[in-house]
Order: structure tokens, then C-alpha cells, then sequence
């Protein structure tokens, strides 16, 4: 293992000077609130997808798919295809009500669709979920892999100067600052991890070798029902769930969406994140299953990332990866901390001061995103409980959110969804999962994987839904409702656009691209 040499630290500092005229640049004074958290709603689509890959694709998920994929094999990669997935199905059903209703936050759409108490209650499980799993996770992945670097430095030193250093400019810029920076991050974690992919597969004698050597499990997508890291059915069950969560309620996610300039270009980005996911197989999955060739016999699945990255790639290049890896690092942490300051200042101080200005909103939500930073680094210690950064984010996510999931859907889909019926979702999921992780993670009585908890949890609070909702039912029709309706009048509007700009033909050779690969990876 080598480490960083003058020419590291150059393309290192380029990259910290390119970031920092980035984010000045797209500091915009003026706008207020629509400005300083949705930069004024004006991204454009590339802009857009560019940006949902960069707050997805953290230093966690490349520390943690390269670290899944050694330790059991390419399953892992069934998260990032379902997203294209997923998103296809965001773009058609919910993205057009979502944008026609002039929102700043998810937790705001729920009030419009239930009542406010529904609406806090998501706003403080997104705040919980933000700085536990998604900050947490990415300042944890970043020190783990800096702290290699310089082990001398306390790990809780690493772990601030990255929350600051990612803070500062979300602080002074908001919302557009991070957009521009996002933009070049996405680019150069994916040009690193290209650099980490070839690399590796040369290092392991190439794919022809790697199939050989590897179990062939290993490299399977399906994975029997006593799998256990993913087996098929919680790949059907569970893994949609997640997603859904992710990728269409996750205020830090959403939020890039909520930003673009028109319909159009919110759909046209979120399909093109969904390209942007597929080649993950390739550049952060596939490399750590030729880390089983490289070096076998690592203590911690976290390894394999900075083990590939220190040992393979030459000086010059090795300043590159790592700052894709800064990159990374540093998108993921500015898209959770602006999210949560557009949470704390639209779902609980605008409501609770209706009277207050643009001025002392802004910066109430520079307050809350300094205090934001100083709870995800308190947290990020606790990472160190899971066997794998990969288990711990997805196993919080399983016990949490298909509540979320009911509220979202039943709200979108059935006319006489109610807010009694959401209060019962909220309770009977509380309890349900509360009672499954009692049960299982902490104190081992029940053995279930995460990914059936899930759709268990998902089924008790549909049940509370339809109950609740059927005794009271809501009163007033919802202008959130999906209906045929709605798909009808679009597919007329559709006949004037151009097929290559038809976001349904998108979406379906979306599809089918996914479904090649799953095919041919089965």
C-alpha cells in the first residue's frame, strides 16, 4: 500500500479550487427562499440527473457496493437497477401532480393530501433518517478511507473537517451552490471510479479469469430463497420498497427534482439518473468482486475500496480517484444538509411564524444546517455497530420507512385514503417495526432478514390504512390523486411531441436496457 505523493496532492487541490469557484459561482444573492433552497426552480434535465446521481453515488456507496460485492457477491447491484426502475414509475404516476403543486418539501405534500400532524411526522423521521443513515453514512465512509491516509489524526477530527468543509458552501450558496457543485462531482466520481475499475479487472487477469476463479453465486443477481444477503423474494418485496423511499419521498433526493425548470425537464433528469445507475455494475460492483482475486482475506468488507485504491492505482492517478472519492463525499453531504434545512424552516419555523421573511428564513435554515452537520458527526461513530456500512444503511431504511411508503401511494392512488386512515398507517408501522427490531437486531430472538421485515411492515400499515380509511373516509377529492383520467389526457398531449423526446419511450427502452442486464447477470 503506497501512499499520496506531490502530484496527489496537486490534481487533490485542483479539485478544492474548482469546488470552491464552483460554489461561489452558483452562490445567486437575491430570490429568497425559492432561490436559496430550489434555485429558483430553473435546473435544466442534465443538470438534474447529473445531480440525483452525485447525491446518490456517496463515498458510502462506494466504500459499501465494492465491500457487499466481496463479501457476498453482485447482488448488491439489484439496489441500483430496481432505481431505474423506480424512477420510470416516479416520472409517470407522481412526478406531475408533485411539481403542479408548487411544493418546497415532501412532508408538505402530505399535509395537503392528510393533515399536518402526517406532515411532522414525516419532517422529523426525514430529519432522524437524514443525519442518522445518509449523513452518517458518508462521513463515516470518508473518514474511514482519510483515516488510512493519515492515521495519526483522530477520526472524529476527519469526520468534522469533512461536515464542515461540505457545510460551508451549502451555508453561503444554498440550493444552487450545490447544484453546480454537484454537477462536477458527478463527473469526477465517475471518471474515479473508471480509473478503480479498469485497473482492478487488469490486476485480476481480466473477466475471463475473474469468472473462473469467483463461485459462480458470486456473480448472480438472483439469489435463492435462502440467500442470505438478498434472496429473490425480498428482491421482489423489500428491494422496491427502499427504492420507492429513496428515490421518490427522500426529501434530499426529491429536492433536485423539485428544482427543475418544467415538467419535461424533471422527467427527462430523473430517466437519465436512471441510465447513470446502470454502469454502476461496471465501476463500483464488479471491482469489488476482483478484490476476491487481488487480495483475499480482508478482516472487514469496508477494506476492499481503500485496498483497490492504494494498492492499484499508480501516483497521478490515485490524486484523480481520490478526489472522486472527495467528491462524492462531498455531494452526498451538501444534498442531506440542504434538505434538512429546507425541512426545518418550511415544515416547522415558516408554519410556526407565519409572518416571517424570505431574509429570517434563510437564515434560519443556514442555522439549522450548522447544526445539522454538528449531529451527523455525533452519530457516525455508531456505524462502526454493523458488520458492513452496506448493512447498516440498508437495515435502518427496512425497520423505518414502508410506512412512508403506504402514506405515499394510498394518498396517490385511492380516493378514499383519510387522515384517520394515515394516523393508523403512522401507529400500526411505528409499533410493527419497533417490534420486529426489538425482536430480531437487538436482541437476536427472531431471525428475519431485513428485506422481509419490510414488506411485513408494509402490509400491517396498508391493512391500518384501508381500515381506518374505510371507517372515515376523506371528505374532500385530493388534486394529488393519479387517475386514468390524467393518463388519458396526457397520451393526447404526447401525440405532438416527437418520439425522442416522449418520456414514455424513454422510459420503456429504460426498461428494457435494465432488463438486458439482469437478464444477462441472472
Amino acid at each position: 500500500m503506497h501512499g499520496l505523493v506531490s502530484i496527489d496532492y496537486a490534481v487533490i487541490g485542483f479539485y478544492g479550487i474548482g469546488l470552491l469557484l464552483l460554489a461561489v459561482a452558483g452562490t445567486h444573492r437575491g430570490g429568497g427562499a425559492n432561490e436559496y433552497f430550489l434555485a429558483s426552480r430553473a435546473a435544466g434535465w442534465p443538470m438534474v440527473g447529473l445531480s440525483l446521481l452525485a447525491s446518490n453515488i456517496s463515498s458510502t456507496t462506494m466504500v459499501g457496493l465494492a465491500g457487499a460485492a466481496y463479501l457476498s457477491g453482485i447482488s448488491v447491484y439489484n439496489y441500483e437497477w430496481m432505481a431505474a426502475v423506480v424512477l420510470v414509475i416516479f416520472v409517470a404516476l407522481m412526478l406531475p401532480s408533485l411539481l403542479a403543486s408548487g411544493v418546497f418539501t415532501m412532508p408538505e405534500l402530505l399535509e395537503r393530501r392528510y393533515d399536518r400532524p402526517t406532515r411532522l411526522y414525516f419532517a422529523g423521521l426525514t430529519l432522524f433518517l437524514n443525519f442518522a443513515v445518509d449523513a452518517a453514512g458518508t462521513l463515516y465512509a470518508g473518514a474511514f478511507l482519510l483515516k488510512l491516509l493519515y492515521p495519526g489524526v483522530e477520526l472524529w477530527i476527519i469526520v468534522a473537517a469533512l461536515a464542515l468543509t461540505a457545510g460551508a458552501y451549502t451555508v453561503a450558496g444554498g440550493m444552487r451552490a450545490v447544484l453546480y457543485t454537484e454537477v462536477m462531482q458527478a463527473l469526477i466520481l465517475l471518471g474515479g471510479s473508471a480509473v478503480i475499475a479498469v485497473a482492478a479487472f487488469d490486476h485480476a487477469g481480466g473477466w475471463s479469469a475473474i469468472t473462473a476463479a469467483v463461485p459462480p453465486e458470486k456473480l448472480s443477481l438472483i439469489r435463492p430463497l435462502d440467500d442470505p444477503t438478498l434472496p429473490w423474494l425480498g428482491l421482489l418485496t423489500g428491494v422496491p420498497i427502499l427504492g420507492f423511499y429513496f428515490w421518490c419521498t427522500n426529501q434530499f433526493m426529491v429536492q433536485r427534482v423539485l428544482a427543475a425548470r418544467s415538467l419535461d425537464h424533471g422527467r427527462w433528469g430523473c430517466l437519465f439518473a436512471g441510465l447513470l445507475k446502470l454502469p454502476v455494475l461496471w465501476l463500483m460492483v464488479l471491482p469489488g468482486t476482483a478484490a476476491l482475486l487481488i487480495a483475499p482475506g480482508l478482516d472487514r468488507a469496508d477494506l476492499v475500496y481503500p485496498t483497490l485504491l492504494f494498492d492499484l492505482i499508480p501516483n497521478g492517478f490515485l490524486g484523480v480517484v481520490i478526489a472522486g472519492f472527495l467528491a462524492a463525499a462531498m455531494s452526498s453531504l451538501a444534498a442531506t444538509f440542504n434538505a434538512a434545512a429546507t425541512i426545518v424552516t418550511i415544515d416547522f419555523v415558516r408554519p410556526a411564524f407565519p409572518g416571517i421573511g424570505d431574509r429570517a428564513i434563510i437564515r434560519c435554515g443556514r442555522i439549522a444546517t450548522i447544526v445539522f452537520m454538528a449531529a451527523a458527526v455525533a452519530w457516525a461513530p455508531q456505524v462502526l455497530r454493523f458488520p458492513s456500512l452496506w448493512q447498516y444503511l440498508q437495515s435502518v431504511l427496512a425497520y423505518a420507512v414502508p410506512p412512508v411508503v403506504v402514506l405515499f401511494l394510498a394518498g396517490m392512488l385511492w380516493r378514499r385514503a383519510s387522515s384517520t386512515g394515515a394516523h393508523a398507517t403512522i401507529l400500526t408501522g411505528l409499533a410493527t417495526g419497533a417490534a420486529l427490531f426489538l425482536l430480531g437486531p437487538v436482541s437476536g430472538r427472531l431471525e428475519i432478514h431485513f428485506l422481509y421485515a419490510a414488506p411485513i411492515i408494509l402490509s400491517a400499515s396498508t391493512a391500518a390504512m384501508i381500515l381506518a380509511s374505510l371507517i372515515r373516509p376523506a371528505v374532500d377529492s385530493s388534486p394529488l390523486l393519479w387517475t386514468r383520467a390524467h393518463w388519458a389526457a396526457e397520451s393526447a398531449a404526447l401525440t405532438a411531441v416527437p418520439w425522442w423526446k416522449n418520456y414514455r419511450i424513454q422510459g420503456v427502452g429504460l426498461l428494457v436496457l435494465t432488463g438486458a442486464i439482469v437478464f444477462a447477470f441472472r
